[in-house]
């Protein structure tokens, strides 16, 4: 395995984000994927036999605050640490550049995976709110 701070193309970043099922709702194509990707403030990929396994990424200022996104592990590449590794890797970054704010979206369930690497749910009566499709 190999881990890269380049993007990955398109077509293998698409390919890994339908095996979420988000897009159902986002309803994205590849090329928008990409634009969104070419905006983050730092990504982190991983490629195992030419194929993209792994990916996550911030968005953010690089000195107040910084979102975890985006990060997707094929299906059948779960539970093997890689996820682990990601976030890892996306805080450390953070980290070194004195994040002050650091936030990620969990998909559904997802929950406790991030509170083993220290990250804490909002308290129901914490800011924060969000905006869902309004078009």
């Amino acid at each position: 395995m190999k881990y890269s701070e380049n993007l990955p193309t398109s077509e293998q970043f698409y390919k890994l984000f339908e095996t979420t099922g988000w897009n159902d709702n986002y309803e994205l194509s590849a090329e928008e994927l990409y634009t969104a990707l070419k905006n983050s403030w730092y990504t982190i990929s991983i490629i195992d036999n030419d194929q993209l396994i792994g990916f996550g990424r911030i968005i953010g200022d690089g000195v107040v605050h910084a979102l975890i996104l985006d990060c997707i592990i094929q299906p059948d590449k779960q539970g093997e640490g890689i996820g682990k590794k990601i976030t890892e890797k996306l805080v450390s970054k953070c980290k070194k550049h004195k994040i002050r704010d650091i936030q990620l979206f969990s998909a559904k369930g997802k929950a406790g995976f991030y509170e083993k690497q220290g990250f804490e749910k909002r308290k129901d009566d914490s800011p924060g709110m969000g905006l869902k499709k309004y078009w």
